[in-house]
């Protein structure tokens, strides 16, 4: 049968070319796609069909949703264009393609960032309260009653400040300072009754009568002094008549950093014209405020909590500062859950457990701060004296109704 023409294809007539390969000296021949060879020529053309055709491959897309992968769609078959370039050279690595910047993806590096920033400050807090572990005398922490935890139950906790002044820093320099614990009177005393979304404090004045083991009726401020902190506990569950679980004796020489690195506090207060052995010109403190909101910052705050006397309202006295330092306690708290103080969190953290000596651990400690953020502001509440007494060594003291006691102590528990 003569070769038709029409039954050739497009490049069966095209002149042959050559392929070259690296390392071959000769060229191979080779034809135009669709011509024939001499020996494919002589071979017979499968029957029905007009020419011999290439084979192909048929390729399924991608299963592209939700949908799809749950019918049971593979896509295992499917080609991957790098594999044939890894078997080749494993060690070569792909390059990486630019990702293009997104709204989600950028939330997603913000919340990284914003986890790690408080995984730091919970470290630093940690160590911190490692580190201040233990400071509370062994005869202490037996007066102790073990609560469970605050993010559940209430617990009650007794606050003490003393008068001892740091041995540097702000108010090192006052005249007639004792620089130690051993002979220091708790200056403040306050108890706080916090956990399960309750937040209570109820504040005793320091001046008060109470009967002390060993030294007899005495200003309930001087147990401290005669017994350090087991007997400070001791009198105030015999005054109050409470199971106490928690100490904290607040640090004098700390308190202003931990304030400071909160970045100050809010306080709105009348006008106060407060000074403080003397003065700043003989090594004390002075303060003058006009009625108004004030920002203060770390010395400001420990002034106004110890001022007693204010010349600007002569009416004030030692009740006047017990309502004072529990509203400071509620401005810390207030500036613990402002968004500026989430930048300074990790410095805050470090601070904060080098103010105080306690028997709680850092987990425990931990779960206090978190308490107090969930049971709000407490309420200020101080117990009023009914008048006065003369004391056995001279001196002059509060005396407070048991009946006013039992009540005060009520409301503290039950709300």
């Amino acid at each position: 049968m003569p070769d038709d023409p029409r039954n050739r294809t497009p490049y069966e007539d095209a002149p042959p070319y050559k392929v070259y390969r690296a390392g071959d000296d000769q060229p191979r021949q080779a034809t135009r796609p669709g011509a024939m060879t001499a020996a494919g020529k002589d071979r017979q053309r499968p029957a029905g069909r007009p020419d011999a055709e290439r084979p192909y491959k048929v390729y399924s897309s991608r299963p592209r949703g939700l949908r799809a992968l749950l019918r049971g769609e593979e896509d295992a078959a499917l080609p991957d264009p790098g594999r044939e370039r890894r078997e080749r050279d494993p060690l070569r690595r792909e390059p990486r393609r630019w990702r293009r910047p997104t709204w989600r993806r950028g939330l997603a590096y913000l919340g990284i960032a914003i986890v790690g920033w408080v995984f730091l400050s919970f470290v630093l807090f940690m160590i911190s309260a490692q580190e201040q572990s233990g400071s509370i005398p062994a005869a202490a922490q037996a007066e102790l009653t073990g609560g469970g935890n605050m993010l559940t139950s209430a617990n009650t906790i007794l606050i003490l400040g003393l008068d001892n002044r740091p041995t540097t820093g702000p108010g090192s320099k006052e005249p007639g300072s004792n620089y130690s614990e051993t002979g220091a009177n708790s200056d403040s005393i306050m108890l706080w009754r916090l956990g399960g979304g309750v937040s209570r404090r109820l504040s005793i004045p320091r001046d008060t009568a109470a009967s002390i083991d060993g030294l007899g009726v005495a200003k309930i401020n001087a147990a401290f002094s005669f017994g350090g902190a087991a007997l400070a506990i001791k009198t105030i569950k015999q005054f109050t008549g409470l199971q106490i679980n928690h100490v904290i004796i607040v640090d004098l020489a700390n308190f202003p950093k931990f304030i400071d690195a909160i970045g100050g506090i809010t306080l709105k207060t009348d006008k106060v014209c407060s000074t403080i052995s003397g003065g700043s010109a003989k090594g004390g403190f002075t303060l003058n405020l006009s009625a108004g909101t004030h920002q203060l910052n770390g010395e400001q705050a420990l002034i106004l909590a110890r001022t007693r006397e204010n010349s600007c309202n002569p009416a004030e006295n030692d009740l006047t500062r017990e309502m004072r330092q529990q509203q400071i306690l509620n401005a810390i708290k207030s500036r613990l859950l402002s968004p500026s103080t989430f930048f300074r969190l990790p410095w805050a953290s470090w601070a904060a457990p080098k103010t105080l000596q306690t028997d709680m651990g850092g987990f425990t400690l931990m779960s206090l701060f978190l308490a107090s953020e969930l049971g709000g502001s407490a309420p200020v509440d101080v117990l009023k004296p009914s008048g006065s007494e003369t004391l056995p060594d001279g001196g002059d003291a509060l005396t407070i109704a048991p009946s006013t006691v039992s009540a005060a102590v009520r409301k503290l528990i039950d709300g």
